[in-house]
Parts: structure tokens; sequence; C-alpha cells
């Protein structure tokens, strides 16, 4: 399994760039962040990890942009691939989305997978006018359009939500195909989705059964007439057992993704000495 880390982006510790440089140095494999435009201050939507309106901390509300942070990360590396978790597409326009992550892709060398979610906060969706009962449709169209973009000379799309003309649009991604991993609890509904359009599923923080989930995935992308298998990355929120390990692994999972603090750069690159010794990273390193 690949070894990924993501930090919670904030105005406050560790920039990106310099997360990003240390985990390369140290043989991880990803770099992550995630994506909140911005917090209501009154909501109604449940945190799925508080089970109400509460949210664990105020990183929250503190929350880089994503494109920017991995804009500074990819200036800094050379190898790590540059990712989300997750990024909520939706609340951005979806051909100006399509020219950043292409540009990025571009500059970097190939590098960008993008972690995308449905969105577990309705209210935030709502202030971007993504009715909360379609956003799972409002997701596909806009992966349709970016992806018409990315690989069309005169790209066009005619959906519900997005619609725009024969157009050009330059510069295309580096890579052939930029991954989609979807980051949503795991369940029919999702993997129905996955397995019709993206590349892969990236856990919850509060995912259990990932063995028995993954399997059902896989039943999925085989219904789904999806040659050879998808990406699974396990988001790690507890210090995973040898048995964890053995189970995800015999499930196919491809990446674990380990969460840094929004400390001091001293302590996160402590943090990732600590973990890549314990990962036996070394070798990836050199």
């Amino acid at each position: 399994m690949r070894h990924g880390i993501v930090l919670f982006t904030s105005d406050r510790g560790i920039t990106p760039a310099a997360a990003a440089r240390a985990a390369e140095d140290r043989g991880f494999d990803t770099f992550y962040v995630p994506e909140h435009t911005h917090i209501p201050v009154k909501r109604e939507a449940a945190h799925p990890g508080t089970g109400d309106e509460t949210l664990p901390d105020d990183r929250y509300t503190r929350t880089l942009d994503p494109w920017v942070s991995l804009a500074t990360a990819a200036a800094v590396t050379s190898r790590i691939r540059l990712s989300t978790a997750v990024a909520l597409p939706v609340e951005s326009d979806p051909i100006t989305l399509a020219k950043t992550i292409a540009t990025l892709d571009h500059l970097s060398g190939g590098r960008v997978t993008l972690g995308a979610g449905f969105g577990w906060n309705v209210d935030e969706l709502t202030d971007h006018h993504v009715p909360a009962a379609k956003r799972r449709t409002v997701l596909r169209e806009y992966v349709e359009a970016m992806r018409a973009l990315w690989t069309e000379d005169e790209a066009s799309y005619d959906g519900q939500f997005v619609q725009f003309g024969a157009s050009w649009a330059w510069p295309k991604p580096l890579q052939a195909h930029v991954p989609l991993l979807i980051g949503a609890g795991g369940g029919p509904k999702t993997f129905a989705w996955i397995a019709a359009h993206a590349d892969g599923w990236m856990t919850t923080p509060i995912e259990t059964g990932i063995g028995v989930k993954a399997s059902a995935l896989h039943e999925a992308w085989a219904g789904a007439g999806r040659e050879g298998t998808p990406e699974i990355h396990v988001l790690i929120a507890a210090r995973p057992t040898p048995a964890d390990l053995a189970e995800w692994a015999a499930a196919g999972v491809t990446e674990l993704i380990w969460g840094v603090p929004d400390t001091s750069e001293d302590e996160v690159v402590a943090y990732l000495d600590r973990l890549s010794t314990k990962l036996d990273l070394a070798t990836r390193a050199s």
C-alpha cells in the first residue's frame, strides 16, 4: 500500500508548501488538502462526526483554498502527487475549476488527483445555489463538463446544471486522465456512482467495515463493466492494528492517508520523521 498525508490547512501552523516538501523528502506518495469555501454560522446540517450542527474544531472555519495550497506545494516538490481530501467542485464554476485543475496538472508535471465529495454541509451548498437533493447530479455534470474541457479541442456541454457551447480551453492536463476519487460514506448509492463515473473511493474518518465495503465496491465496479480495479484510499482516524492493515491489504486498499496537525513546522516535521520511520519509507525518499 502507498502512503499519503493530509494537512487540514488553516491560516496558522505549517504551510502547505513546507508540509508537502517534508512529506516528499520522507517518502510519502501523496499530499492532500481539504476544502470549505465558508461555514454558515446558522446551520441545520449535521456534521458526520459529531452528529449535530457542532463542528469537531475550528479548522473548518479557517481552511485555505485547496488549489492555491496545492500550487504552492507543486512549486517546491517534484514527485509527490497533489490531491484533495476532499474538494467540493460544485461550489465553484465548472469552467473556471477545469482551467485551475488543468493548469495545476500542467505546471506540476501531471501530478494531480481530484478527491471530491458530494458535500455533507448542505447549508454551505445552498449558499452556492446547489440543491441538496441534486448534489450528486450536479457533481456528475461538473465532472463530465470538466472532462470535456480537458480532452476535447472544441468542448461543449448541455446538462441541467451546466451548459456551454463549443469552446476552446487550454492548457489540457498533462495526464491523459485526471484521476477522480469520491470521498463519501461507503454504501450502494456511493459505490454505484463511483463505478459509473470515478476511479475510486476515499473513506470517511468514521468509516467502519472497510473490508466488507471494499468488496461491495469491487462488485459494483465489475457490474458496471469497468476494467481493472478501483483505487481505495483509507483515511486514518485512529491507529490501525496489524489486523486492520492485513484486512485492508486483502481488500485491495491502495493507499493509506495519515493526518498531520496544523501546528508549527518543527512539530509536523518531527511527526513525519517518526511516521516515515515506522512505515519504513526511507527507500522511497532516496
